[in-house]
């Protein structure tokens, strides 16, 4: 299979990374509706803590690495770690005005966000299937959505909220597709983390909001959230950044809603119908359609080559 025409070969198949991250990213809206905190927080708890169990790694596996890095790559790494910040920081905030499958719904919309602007950052082109799929991705997260739509004041401020984090993550996936060409998973993951959760405790702190004294289930949520949607979810779909394009990478995640609903459903429950099991079939089959498109390596593909 080709994956955007790397010459060195994965020690394992970036199918199977992919999907676990899918699965853990799935987690991450639970963890935050059983969090009792403010969204800020559990923001800064999520990468705040990730970055501390990934540093000493870091240190060991990436230091010579980290050290030569230039001013641009701590930069754009830095810009990542921004546009990461202001995408959890928007839609944690948003579960907590509008229903779970209406927040993750609208939050994976970044294929539309990806599209618009991968000419503008990552220069690489999405191949016709891939468009294919992420039109019937977005039509499959309306339809997922669409019965939760309400038009109360909170809740139509809670999907701006996930809307804005939807941008605030395709801008973060094109940044990171275009470090993940030069830099190691590690080198990337604990600059862009790590500059994430400094904008975040920052401005925790900077607002006197409580940072301790919570319930033994929030802690709890706090390190499901660092360690399996953080380190597990988001670090394997950075893994897999370097093989497949952003267009997949983005299409792919949008599994996330299927595996959130229906945990919402378990959990909290919050109903599952027919249209958002219809709604689900269609992601699937767009994740099908986008993986096509990058093993056929389509003639508008442009090779993955280093970054000016």
């Amino acid at each position: 299979m080709e994956r955007h025409h790397h010459t060195d070969r994965p020690p394992f198949n970036p199918a199977v990374a992919l999907v676990s991250g899918v699965l853990a990213v799935s987690t991450g809206a639970i963890f935050a509706r059983l969090a009792e905190a403010p969204a800020l927080v559990i923001a800064a708890y999520r990468v705040g803590l990730a970055s501390l169990i990934l540093a000493p790694f870091a240190w060991w596996r990436a230091r010579e690495e980290l050290l030569r890095l230039t001013a641009r790559d701590y930069r754009l790494a830095a810009l990542a770690g921004l546009f990461l910040a202001l995408h959890f920081g928007t839609w944690i905030s948003s579960l907590q005005y509008t229903s779970v499958a209406n927040s993750v719904m609208l939050v994976n919309t970044n294929p539309l966000w990806v599209g618009v602007l991968t000419p503008f950052i990552s220069k690489d082109r999405v191949s016709r299937l891939t468009k294919i799929g992420i039109g019937l991705s977005v039509i499959g997260g309306v339809i997922i959505g669409a019965g939760d739509f309400a038009t109360g004041t909170d809740t139509l401020f809670g999907d701006f909220l996930a809307l804005a984090g939807s941008l605030c993550a395709a801008c973060y996936l094109l940044l990171g597709r275009t470090l993940r060409r030069n830099l190691s998973l590690l080198a990337y993951v604990i600059i862009c983390y790590g500059s994430a959760a400094v904008i975040l405790w920052a401005t925790v702190l900077a607002l006197r909001l409580p940072v301790t004294g919570f319930s033994g289930r929030t802690y709890a949520a706090f390190a499901g959230m660092a360690l399996i949607s953080q380190i597990v979810g988001h670090s394997s779909y950075n893994w897999a950044l370097r093989w497949f394009s952003t267009g997949l990478i983005a299409v792919s995640l949008l599994g996330e809603p299927i595996g959130a609903t229906i945990l919402a459903y378990v959990l909290f429950d919050e109903g599952l119908t027919w249209a958002k099991v219809v709604g689900g079939l269609l992601i699937l089959a767009a994740i099908y359609l986008a993986g096509r498109g990058e093993e056929a390596g389509a003639p508008g593909e442009v090779p993955g080559g280093s970054a000016d």
